[in-house]
């Protein structure tokens, strides 16, 4: 029995290794598949949370970031990632409407 031992040993050390590197593994894969997807992102065209209305610049916040359908999303506080998790679509239509309006403003100063 003493010459079975040390194989039995080794295997279950060598199985305890395998599985461990494999966990490794896994969130280095999740976390560059993340950060693809978030160079992939459209930039946020706005300088307002897309909830509140409530202005970036001048107010000493850092945004929330978030992407979603592609499109990088700021927002003011928590909160609003709540509220905008609730109702998404409603949200990115706002955001296209306030695209085409500064669009549009932008073409009238010309």
């Amino acid at each position: 029995m003493k010459s079975k031992y040390p194989l039995f040993v080794a295997a279950i050390l060598a199985g305890l290794a395998t599985t461990s590197l494999r966990a490794e593994e896994k969130p280095k894969h999740d976390q560059s598949a993340a950060v693809t997807k978030a160079k992939k992102a459209k930039p946020y065209p706005l300088e307002f949370c897309l909830v509140s209305d409530e202005k970036f610049e001048g107010s000493g916040m850092t945004p929330f970031e978030m992407v979603q359908d592609g499109q990088t999303i700021k927002f003011c506080c928590k909160s609003c990632v709540k509220d905008f998790n609730k109702d998404p679509k409603k949200y990115l239509t706002k955001l296209a409407d306030e695209v085409k309006k500064k669009e549009a403003g932008t073409t009238k100063k010309k």
